[in-house]
């Protein structure tokens, strides 16, 4: 049987299956966006699909963290819109 690969959020440290995250991507340029996919090219970071974590990442600043830079208020704020975009709230 093939291990399922397991990633930990950023904002709750907890240890999921990789399919149950959202991706957050620093691409090569700087640009931060998610990436429901998971293949897109740059450094990347593992969030809990619940909007309770992506909240306490917000809070916490846990992306400037783990993406190793400084990550604007409007990134977050953009990060949550299109967050709620993808999941139908």
């Amino acid at each position: 049987m093939k291990k399922v690969p397991e990633r930990t959020c950023i904002a709750c440290r907890s240890a999921k299956p990789k399919n149950e995250l959202i991706r957050v991507v620093r691409d090569p340029e700087g640009a931060i966006s998610l990436d429901f996919t998971g293949k897109k090219n740059g450094r990347g970071a593992y969030i809990c699909k619940d909007k309770a974590c992506l909240a306490k990442c917000v809070k916490s600043k846990a992306l400037d963290r783990a993406l190793n830079c400084k990550v604007d208020s409007e990134v977050y704020e953009r990060l949550l819109k299109e967050y709620d975009e993808n999941n139908g709230n």
